[in-house]
């Protein structure tokens, strides 16, 4: 699916307020991001600033208290819930920190899931499971289950889930985070080449060697972007005195 012209994401206004026992906890202010077709996004910035809230609104997992969220030049506000679901389904591809796999199912069965609430033959998801497993070096663990692979094996397959259903964008919640910095850089490695064959990805990361894989990085610091870095590596910010937060 193409964005027709211009952005394939464009948010205008967001705000994002969270309302408890009286208690306002504003998450995003005033957001304003445009994200073009075939980009490599990061978004960092110290914990509690509003990055899982910007992915999440992003995927339509949640809506924006304010503000207007256009996807591939369509106005999502309006979407009923099972429109929701469609789209994320069809457009949007989740790779997230727990893996999120599911337990009782194999690893054929987890990638294969999100297709089987599509309308397309049994061939044709044999075939989309097949090429998603064989893009992550998987193959050879189809049959086995979430519990029978490493975290790093469990995070390819939730690589393969994401990228079976061919989406729009792939969003990724600290992909790496509970992976150790060999498998860590694997995925990253993974990320790369996919971006290399035209995804967009949009990544939520601590880790500044990972954000300089990224081609721009958005700095978010309590729910406001601060800084839009175009095609600035991570150790260039360091040294211009922007500071990464890293994952301890």
């Amino acid at each position: 699916m193409t964005s027709g012209n211009g952005s394939l994401i464009k948010l205008d206004g967001v705000k994002k307020v969270f309302y408890t026992e009286e208690v306002e906890t504003h998450a995003l202010a005033d957001i304003h991001l445009e994200i073009e077709e075939g980009e490599y996004l990061s978004v960092a910035g110290p914990s509690g600033c509003g990055k899982t809230t910007l992915l999440s609104i992003l995927g339509l997992l949640d809506t924006p208290t304010e503000g207007s969220y256009s996807l591939a030049g369509e106005a999502v506000a309006n979407l009923s819930p099972s429109q929701r679901a469609y789209v994320r389904n069809r457009q949007i591809g989740f790779i997230f920190q727990a893996f999120n796999l599911i337990g009782d199912l194999t690893v054929y069965e987890n990638v294969e899931l999100p297709l089987t609430y599509r309308t397309m033959p049994s061939s044709e998801r044999r075939e989309r499971v097949q090429q998603a497993l064989e893009r992550v070096g998987m193959v050879h663990r189809m049959k086995h289950y979430p519990s029978q692979l490493s975290g790093g094996q469990q995070q390819r397959v939730a690589v393969a889930r994401a990228i079976g259903g061919r989406p729009a964008i792939l969003l990724a919640d600290e992909p790496t985070g509970n992976l150790d910095s060999k498998n860590g850089e694997a995925v990253m490695k993974l990320l790369d080449e996919l971006h290399q064959e035209g995804a967009t990805i949009c990544m939520v990361t601590h880790d500044p060697r990972y954000a300089e894989h990224a081609r721009r990085t958005v700095h978010l610091f309590d729910g406001q972007v601060v800084k839009d870095e175009s095609g600035v590596t991570a150790a260039e910010l360091k040294e211009s005195g922007f500071h990464v937060e890293t994952r301890q």
